[in-house]
C-alpha cells in the first residue's frame, strides 16, 4: 500500500511541476507531456534520420578509407537549416543547454544500440573543442551527447585522452579543401595507452564535410586503435 501511495504522490509532485513549469519541443515549440523529453513525438517521428544501407559503407566511413582504420560510421539525422531540426544544434551550442545533448544522445543512442551499431565498440571518445571556445561556451557540447550514449550503452566516454591543440578559425566560409587544410594537424592524443588496441568510437555533433572528424580520427590513429568508427548527432550539407 505505502509504495502505491509513495508512486502516486511521485506523479502528482510530476504533474503539478510540469504545470507550473510546462517543457517545450526544442524543434516545433510545442507543449511537452510528463513522458515526452525534450523533442515532442510528432516531432522524434518525423525527424530526418540518416538511412544507410551499411554502417560499414556509406558516405560517412568512406571520407576515411585508406586513411585511418575506420569501422563503422553513421550521422543520426539530417538537418537542413531552415528546418525546425536546426534548433537542436542551435540550443545545445548557442542557447547554454547542454542537456539537450544528452537527451539527444541518449535516444540517439537507444535507436542505433537496438540495430546493433556499437556492437564491438570498447570507448567512446568526444572530438575536443579548443579551451578557449569551451570556456566561453563554458563546455563542450560533444561530451554531453556522448554521455548520452554512454548511459543508454554502458560504454565509457574518455575526455581526457585527446585535446585540440590548435583553435582554428571558423570552418563556415570556407571549401572542402580549405576546411581539410583548416583542421589539419589541429588535434594531439595525450595518453595513447588509453586507445591502442581498441575500437575507438569518435563523437561528435555535426559532420557536414568530415574534415574536423577526419583530422581527429588521424590523430586518434597515431595511439594504433584496433579500429576507429564514427558517429554525428547530425550531418550538414546532404540531401
Amino acid at each position: 500500500m505505502w509504495t502505491k501511495i509513495s508512486h502516486d504522490l511521485a506523479l502528482l509532485a510530476e504533474s503539478l511541476a510540469d504545470f507550473l513549469f510546462p517543457r517545450y519541443c526544442v524543434c516545433c515549440r510545442g507543449r511537452l507531456s510528463l513522458r515526452e523529453q525534450t523533442l515532442c513525438s510528432a516531432c522524434l517521428l518525423n525527424l530526418p534520420r540518416m538511412r544507410h544501407a551499411s554502417f560499414t559503407d556509406n558516405d560517412v566511413t568512406r571520407v576515411f578509407w585508406g586513411l585511418v582504420p575506420v569501422g563503422k560510421g553513421t550521422a543520426w539525422f539530417h538537418y537542413p537549416k531552415d528546418s525546425g531540426y536546426s534548433r537542436i544544434l542551435s540550443e545545445l551550442k548557442y542557447h547554454d543547454h547542454p542537456e539537450v545533448g544528452t537527451a539527444m544522445g541518449r535516444i540517439m543512442g537507444e535507436e542505433l544500440l537496438a540495430q546493433g551499431f556499437f556492437d564491438g565498440m570498447d570507448l567512446i571518445v568526444p572530438v575536443p573543442l579548443a579551451r578557449r571556445k569551451e570556456r566561453q561556451r563554458g563546455y563542450n557540447q560533444s561530451d554531453y551527447i556522448a554521455r548520452g550514449i554512454a548511459g543508454v550503452t554502458g560504454l565509457p566516454a574518455d575526455t581526457g585522452c585527446v585535446r585540440r591543440t590548435v583553435a582554428n578559425p571558423s570552418q563556415t566560409r570556407l571549401t572542402d579543401a580549405q576546411r581539410r587544410e583548416n583542421v589539419r594537424h589541429i588535434f594531439a592524443v595525450t595518453r595513447p595507452e588509453r586507445l591502442e588496441g581498441r575500437h575507438v568510437l569518435l563523437v561528435d555533433d555535426v559532420m557536414t564535410t568530415g574534415a574536423t572528424l577526419l583530422a581527429c580520427a588521424e590523430a586518434v590513429a597515431t595511439a594504433r586503435p584496433r579500429l576507429v568508427s564514427i558517429l554525428a548527432l547530425a550531418r550538414g550539407g546532404q540531401s
